[in-house]
């Protein structure tokens, strides 16, 4: 009974010091502008950030400027050079939309403020028994250094109105760009979407992908990639402009697809389809599958660097960001899509039956049929996949 009792008064002081944190924290927020570094190519995701800045300006008093870039790369180098020139206070950036290589890139390089999730109230909510990729980014330990706010898993679109069938594989895919030549194209690394579709291809058809879990310096490379470059240089003269040209991400295919240039596009997002049909991006006779061996999936991060100026006001827009009434209205398939980070179990009653209760869009897939979430390969692996395919295709 008296250790039972000592358990319970741990807890709840452990419990009550959490809570007094968090009231500083968001005492010191108010007041704060935080400019917010995040990809600004979506008009969807844009309207989502402006919504949720409203949100956190009026409960706590915290401005978000959200500062629109085309690659977090660029934003990384640009702390890297605030570090060499020792500017540890005052920073460009207060939070950023991170994950992959550039986190690893970030932790390795000391950029990051250091672990603060364990703070926000919201994290608890977050389902990193049964998703993994919450605390694993790329392989790379999260340390509770980067706020996971959403989900991601590569899927294809397919227009139905155009062919009878669409591959559930590489191979397959092959043998429909054969059949349908011209139809077919990917995004040409780095693009993340390019850098996506290969990195899926060489898990598919890879002999051995054990290697493809550790650093890329202790492998083969050649070896290890040799089915990959065999398949791409087979599948190079069927595609769209017969190869010799690539788009440059996932907006572009989907107006090609629109217009019936390709039949077969690609997204990260599962309710992408369901949205551009939505918005007339699309027409009704889109739908989205998956291929059988699985695909590639991961969970995107906020950060807070290492001289933010606003600490304080980072944590509280992170903290936001993964409230089941900010989940709930990124996951709408009219909003965004964007699937929860967090475990609906752990929620109260009315949360529960709020996120429970959302719908399908037309040519979204159930999480079953979504099927097996494939691990990113180690984030090392990336820059080497697109060192070696820009030498080979963009000569």
């Amino acid at each position: 009974m008296l250790r039972y009792l000592i358990l319970v008064l741990l807890v709840f002081g452990s419990m009550t010091l959490y809570a007094d944190e968090w009231r500083d924290i968001t005492e010191k927020a108010r007041g704060q502008a935080v400019y917010f570094n995040a990809w600004g190519g979506s008009d969807v995701i844009n309207d989502y950030i402006r919504w949720a800045s409203d949100k956190v300006e009026q409960k706590y008093g915290v401005v978000v400027k959200h500062v629109k870039i085309t690659d977090i790369g660029h934003v990384v180098s640009r702390l890297l050079a605030e570090k060499s020139a020792n500017r540890t206070t005052d920073g460009s950036v207060d939070l950023m939309w991170i994950n992959g290589e550039n986190f690893k890139a970030m932790k390795k390089n000391k950029l990051l403020a250091g672990p603060f999730t364990q703070k926000l109230p919201n994290y608890r909510f977050v389902d990193t028994e049964n998703k993994p990729t919450t605390l694993f980014d790329f392989t790379t330990p999260v340390d509770h250094m980067e706020a996971p706010w959403g989900m991601a898993q590569l899927v294809f679109m397919v227009d139905t109105a155009r062919v009878s069938w669409h591959p559930t594989g590489m191979k397959e895919l092959l043998k429909f760009a054969k059949e349908y030549p011209g139809r077919v194209t990917y995004p040409a690394p780095p693009s993340f979407y390019g850098t996506t579709f290969i990195k899926q291809a060489l898990l598919e058809l890879a002999t051995n992908k054990k290697p493809l879990y550790r650093p890329v310096a202790m492998a083969d490379f050649d070896r290890v990639t040799a089915p990959l470059w065999k398949f791409l240089d087979e599948l190079r003269p069927f595609l769209w402009r017969k190869g010799k040209a690539f788009t440059s991400g996932a907006p572009e295919m989907k107006q090609l697809l629109n217009d019936g240039e390709i039949y077969i596009s690609l997204s990260f997002n599962p309710n992408d389809a369901s949205n551009a049909i939505a918005n007339g991006e699309l027409p009704d006779s889109i739908r989205t599958y998956v291929h059988k061996q699985g695909t590639i999936g991961n969970t995107h991060f906020v950060g807070i660097p290492f001289n933010s100026n606003s600490k304080e006001g980072a944590m509280v827009f992170a903290n936001f960001l993964m409230s089941p009434e900010a989940q709930f209205q990124k996951a709408k398939p009219a909003i965004w899509g964007d699937p929860t980070v967090l475990a609906v179990k752990k929620l109260n009653g009315k949360d529960q039956k709020m996120l429970n209760q959302l719908p399908l869009g037309i040519a979204t897939l159930s999480a079953t049929a979504l099927g097996k979430v494939l691990l990113e390969p180690d984030a090392s692996w990336v820059g080497a996949l697109e060192k070696a395919w820009l030498r080979r295709y963009q000569k």
